[in-house]
């Protein structure tokens, strides 16, 4: 069992290009049963912070659309992991190994933004004229590395992304809407929030990729129970 802290950041569409971008903290806590030196199956819980503002961005475009925003994750995750080298703490003679992971994880996440001094919850406005869901189904799939510090402890470092089956982390998905189907005026507000207006209904608000994507990475630090089926290596 273990703890998890380090940073969180996410692909899409107010981050198009940068795929390490940090934008807040991730933090966690996991359980892991090791079948073997090589083979684990793990649970865990992962809290973080991503955001992201065209305010910031080196694209002209960017800046004139305007929009930002930031959400906090809760993620519950099953995950493997593959140990390239046999690996049990005190007992192998293998000190290190390199990892990969693959699991699934379900992630529950709230868009919003600040306009005016004030923070909403974007979707709760249908910025872009649809009702989607705030939680989503999400892949993970990463690389790390551990290292037995002593006994049966041991110092992780990962770095984990995870493909979602949603495209609004970030409230921008596809197209401008036609605002006289918006609810109210702080949807209009909201949905356009460039200096000159320039959110024609059907012109392009977001990147017209079908996902969004986000990434945990940082330490960990885990202690390895020893059983009676556990045996030194020769």
């Amino acid at each position: 069992m273990g703890a998890f802290g380090g940073g969180s950041g996410y692909m899409g569409d107010l981050n198009q290009k940068n795929p390490l971008k940090v934008s807040g903290p991730g933090l966690g806590a996991f359980v892991r049963y090791n079948f073997n030196g090589y083979i684990s199956l793990g649970a865990g819980a992962t809290y973080g912070v991503i955001s992201a503002a065209d305010s910031l961005s080196s694209n002209q475009q960017d800046r004139i659309r305007n929009l930002s925003f930031k959400t906090r994750l809760l993620e519950g995750s099953i995950t493997a992991e593959f140990n390239f080298m046999e690996f049990v703490p005190s007992m192998s003679k293998n000190l290190y190994t390199p990892y990969v992971l693959l699991g699934i994880a379900f992630t529950d996440f709230n868009p919003q933004t600040t306009y005016n001094g004030i923070t909403y919850n974007l979707r709760d406005y249908r910025t872009e004229g649809v009702a989607y869901k705030n939680t989503t189904v999400a892949v993970p799939l990463g690389v790390g590395f551990k290292y037995n510090i002593a006994g049966r402890l041991t110092l992780g470092a990962s770095l984990g992304y995870r493909t979602t089956f949603t495209d609004y982390l970030d409230d921008v998905s596809g197209v401008y809407p036609d605002k006289t189907q918006l609810p109210n005026a702080t949807s209009i507000a909201l949905s356009d929030r460039s200096a000159t207006h320039v959110g024609v209904p059907g012109t392009q608000r977001g990147d017209l990729r079908p996902h969004d994507t986000y990434f945990f990475t940082g330490l960990s630090i885990s202690y390895t129970f020893i059983t009676q089926r556990c045996f030194y290596e020769r």
